[in-house]
């Protein structure tokens, strides 16, 4: 089996030089006013914007959710068995995406330990709130988690609040995974090469949303941003592509965590008269819909992002979000794996980045047997190896037969291709486009393939 070592220093960093996406096109509607153990750009591809209601496009291949059969034991012994720590948010502003990811990460638990565990021992899980910016929710956690002796973090979702715990996670010698990070920030850190994410940088999420807007027919933008790491990151992204397509933004009205009122930034917005309205925020969205509809703007011209592209059924009346626009990172979920979450919680309603969260452990299990060690560093060095240039499985019980037999492996898993640059990031990924039907539900329409 090939090693990879991962960059220490990250010295030399992965350069986006270009965004190859491959795209699947469909008529476009014109323009638009815990419990487990405690290779064209996409401005010249032309994506096309469906109208509201319309049958939308294929989704990317289903991979395998888990597997069968006897696993080979491991030749590898340690003493000390695989601990990992979840750091994600069951508080705050991003609590809706607590309850996917928690159970992506217990269900890739469960897997791992149902076919033998992780160097012959089975892997352990603890829980912990990572809450939001508003808080010291999340570094009160780390520290609990630290103090538990986890090898590993999964965690946290949110981009600003992983700025907060970083150095501290990974200056006590710890891997930490993100299975929603996404600011581009992270692609330079100084972590010492113990920070990983399986969601792509918004670099891709940008580009796609942006030029999605144009091929829709919006000629400006105004933007209404959470002024954090996620919210301005992602901004930039989706404005260079916007302004790359042709287009203007016309209105850019910043707000922060922890505000209530929104109306000057909607009136701000809505007075520049935009073609398109992009919100950059969390469930603030919430909030600020109402206030957009109430002043007469269309659905079809609000553009959502991962970080608020939800069931909003039990929020609006319907019609509310009718034919509005949400991009998130990730394959459309196949059936099977949606299945395998819901058996671990029957509650689930919205299922983002669960498959990132079960791709992370399965990754973490993996590269630990493949150092033969539960040491974070260790682990990291061998995260890169089992993403690419070997033999293709997509699930622990395959992989890790693979592994034991010597062989290398390539892990592609519920989030797709999953293969890593030196810098920990994914270098392809798909960026789903969904649009809102009349009882403000999402309808998966395309599914983006983009390379970095």
């Amino acid at each position: 089996m090939t090693l990879f070592p991962h960059a220490g220093t990250r010295a030399a960093k992965l350069t986006v030089l270009g965004i190859g996406v491959a795209f699947m096109a469909t008529a476009c509607g014109g323009s638009s006013t815990p419990t487990a153990s405690e290779s064209t750009t996409a401005a010249a591809a032309g994506i096309a914007c469906p109208a509201p209601g319309s049958t939308g496009g294929s989704s990317a291949p289903a991979t395998g959710g888990g597997g069968g059969g006897a696993v080979p034991p491991s030749k590898g012994s340690t003493e000390t068995p695989l601990k990992l720590g979840s750091l994600l948010p069951t508080t705050g502003s991003l609590a809706y995406l607590g309850p996917p990811e928690i159970a992506g990460v217990n269900l890739g638990v469960k897997e791992v330990n149902d076919a033998g565990g992780v160097l012959g021992k089975p892997i352990e899980v603890v829980h912990r709130d990572s809450g939001d910016t508003k808080t010291d929710i999340a570094t009160q956690s780390t520290n609990a988690l630290l103090g538990q002796g986890v090898n590993a973090i999964i965690g946290a979702a949110s981009s600003g609040v992983s700025k907060t715990v970083i150095n501290q996670i990974t200056g006590a010698g710890v891997l930490q995974f993100s299975p929603a990070n996404t600011s581009p920030d992270f692609t330079t850190w100084d972590d010492k090469g113990l920070y990983w994410r399986t969601a792509p940088s918004d670099v891709l999420q940008g580009k796609v949303l942006g030029n999605y807007m144009a091929t829709c027919g919006a000629q400006t933008v105004g933007m209404i941003v959470l002024n954090d790491a996620y919210g301005t990151g992602l901004a930039k992204n989706i404005k260079a592509a916007f302004e790359g397509a042709g287009g203007k933004v016309v209105a850019e009205e910043l707000f922060n965590e922890g505000d209530s009122q929104f109306s000057s930034q909607v009136d701000k917005v809505l007075a520049a008269k935009p073609d398109a309205i992009a919100l950059i925020t969390f469930d603030q969205a919430k909030s600020i819909v109402p206030l957009i509809s109430g002043k007469g703007a269309k659905p079809s011209q609000m553009f959502l992002v991962d970080g608020n592209t939800s069931d909003y059924s039990k929020d609006f009346q319907a019609g509310t979000m009718l034919g509005a626009h949400g991009t998130f990172p990730g394959t459309f979920a196949n059936e099977a794996f949606t299945k395998k979450l819901l058996q671990i919680d029957p509650a689930l309603k919205d299922f983002t980045y669960g498959g990132e969260s079960f791709d992370a452990v399965n990754l973490i299990a993996l590269a630990s047997e493949a150092a033969g060690s539960t040491s974070g560093p260790e682990i990291a060095k061998q995260l890169k190896g089992v993403s690419e240039s070997g033999e293709k499985c997509s699930n622990f019980s395959s992989c890790v037969t693979l592994l034991r037999e010597g062989k290398d492996i390539d892990y592609d898993g519920q989030s797709g291709p999953v293969t890593f640059s030196d810098a920990g990031d994914p270098t392809e990924a798909y960026i789903g486009i969904y649009e809102y039907t009349n009882d403000n539900k999402l309808k998966p329409l395309q599914s983006e393939f983009g390379k970095l």
